[in-house]
């Protein structure tokens, strides 16, 4: 993209909408994607911030007056800098407290999108982080009346933390000093210290703690980066059109900290369980949420996520039956071929497809794919056959035209040239797996000629009559040959199943690995957060965070129980559950 684009607009009557273009670039993303959203009040420098990001000079539009310029939310997708095979989607907010709105939850619906899409977001104010810094962040607060985790009832802040993005304050035209109580701090230490909770259980404290326990509950990963003002005030109009030389040395060096971070330290975009967002998968998250929350419902984020997977098992579905059939569709070109030859490639492509997608209806959408061309395979084997026969048995035909066996001795001759017409048939190669049921219905067809003849020659012994008619009609049995395929297509089925066997355990064993990761990483967020209430003397908080710890574990063992059971389940009813 050279230029960022409207990805969500407001129609006329302020409700939001998904610019079916911005959607058709996200489609064609088949990479994983670092999604970085910024928010923050209009008029504060959001814009800039991305526009660095995006290795641009100009880009998101900046403004240079009171109004506020970006309306919805836009997206600029760029290569990532640093992530090789990976996409960087620069999300520009709409200003927040922009008093010509009319819709007083507005601003909460395009905060809980940015959190909802980010796997950054970037929260951007002016001056200090003071009380009045954080009572802004209202929005925050506002979160789980508008984002739900699943739809029962039994959720808590440690399910959030799996869902949501990390969170990075960017304070600008900051003057103070970074000290506290004399002491000089880090950025992140400045942060920390104005999250820090207040004791006692007066509304007033209740108040003020709030929405700092909401940002600690909810964004365990945290990071604050202090911008000085860029130049003089009368420039800061002009700040996308200043040269580096116009621009103050420490606000460029804090500028390229933040954007070393952003490139290092943000994440691929992942839902629960580890699973990997690519471009595609982040438009059906734009889609869904947008479409829920504009219809004023509460997005249930296990459902968003069961939405996404359906629709994407819909996809590799899809993916993986084209690989299946378009190698099936050149093997075609060689039919007929032997039975043990279909099998073999069959075998071979639906492995290449299960990496692609195992379930249930792909298995079985496959095996009649199969069955599909074992039927073709037998019908270019039958035609071929037919062929053949009827080319061998032209001059026979010709005879029998012009009353050639009609003699003495004439079933002798024709009993000959038809033993003649099986042998040559039997040395001809490529005649696939309907060679012997061809050449058993040719020779019953022949039959009825033989039979004729035969009624004629009264010169013709009993015993000659006898050997001739099971010389004639000795062909492998039609049960012999049916049970034969039967084997050989059972045995390539075998193959295939032990294969998406293999391939469903690795892929459970990556689930468990996965879930324990992001279990891990979430309890490591509530063990700090619990060390540091126990460490301010906030004990009662403490303790109760202790049994939600202990409900998170027991759900964790439940949940990677149920895989572990699964992977001693037969493959079947592996793939359909």
């Amino acid at each position: 993209m050279q230029s960022p684009v409207c990805l969500i607009d407001n129609d006329v009557d302020g409700k939001l909408y998904v610019k079916e273009s911005a959607l058709q670039i996200l489609q064609k993303i088949e990479q994983p994607v670092v999604v970085v959203a910024v928010v923050g009040l209009y008029r504060t420098g959001k814009s800039y911030l991305m526009n660095r990001l995006a290795g641009q000079q100009t880009g998101f539009e900046l403004g240079s007056t009171i109004e506020s310029k970006t309306k919805g939310i836009w997206m600029w997708c760029v290569p990532h800098p640093t992530k090789a095979g990976t996409t960087l989607v620069l999300l520009d907010t709409e200003g927040l407290g922009d008093v010509d709105k009319g819709d007083s939850k507005h601003d909460t619906k395009i905060f809980c999108l940015a959190v909802l899409l980010s796997s950054t977001l970037v929260n951007n104010s002016q001056g200090t982080i003071d009380n009045k810094a954080i009572e802004e962040l209202q929005y925050v607060t506002e979160l789980t009346e508008y984002i739900k985790v699943k739809s029962s009832d039994d959720e808590d802040d440690i399910e959030f933390v799996k869902f949501f993005p990390s969170f990075i304050w960017v304070v600008r035209d900051f003057t103070l000093e970074q000290k506290i109580k004399g002491k000089s701090v880090t950025e992140d230490q400045y942060l920390e210290f104005a999250l820090k909770l207040k004791s006692g259980n007066s509304r007033p404290v209740k108040e003020f703690n709030l929405p700092r326990e909401c940002i600690r509950n909810y964004f365990p990963s945290r990071k604050c980066f202090t911008f000085p003002f860029p130049t003089t005030s009368e420039k800061v109009s002009r700040l996308e059109s200043l040269d580096s030389a116009d621009l103050s040395s420490e606000f460029l060096e804090v500028t390229d900290r933040f954007c070393k971070f952003i490139f290092d330290k943000s994440e691929i975009k992942k839902l629960k369980d580890g699973y990997i967002v690519t471009g595609r998968v982040l438009c059906q998250l734009v889609k869904t949420y947008v479409d829920t929350i504009s219809s004023g419902q509460v997005p249930f984020l296990e459902n968003a996520v069961l939405t996404v997977s359906v629709i994407e098992n819909e996809a590799a579905v899809k993916e993986g039956l084209q690989v299946y059939q378009s190698g099936m569709e050149k093997l075609k070109d060689s039919f007929p071929l032997e039975l043990r030859d279909v099998c073999a490639e069959h075998q071979r492509l639906s492995s290449i497809a299960t990496q692609t997608f195992m379930g249930r209806s792909f298995k079985d959408k496959m095996n009649k794919l199969f069955d599909g061309y074992l039927h073709q395979n037998e019908e270019a084997s039958k035609k071929r056959c037919e062929n053949l026969l009827t080319t061998l048995s032209a001059p026979m035909t010709e005879k029998l035209k012009k009353g050639f066996y009609a003699i003495a001795g004439g079933y002798v001759l024709f009993s000959q040239d038809l033993e003649d017409i099986v042998k040559k048939y039997k040395t001809q190669a490529n005649k696939g797996v309907k060679a012997e049921d061809t050449l058993e219905e040719f020779l019953k067809q022949k039959s009825v000629d033989s039979n004729a003849i035969l009624q004629a020659d009264k010169k013709l012994t009993e015993t000659e009559r006898k050997i001739m008619g099971e010389r004639l009609l000795h062909p492998t049995t039609e049960h012999e040959q049916k049970q034969r395929q039967l084997e050989e297509k059972m045995e390539a089925e075998r193959k295939s199943n032990e294969e998406r066997m293999r391939q469903m355990k690795e892929k459970m064993d990556e689930e468990i690995k996965l879930q324990r990761e992001e279990a891990e990483r979430a309890m490591d967020s509530k063990l700090r957060e619990q060390a540091a209430l126990l460490e301010k003397g906030f004990n009662e908080k403490a303790d109760r965070m202790t049994k939600d710890i202990e409900d998170f574990k027991r759900k964790n063992k439940e949940a990677e129980k149920k895989i572990l059971l699964m992977k001693q389940l037969p493959v079947y009813f592996v793939i359909v559950v």
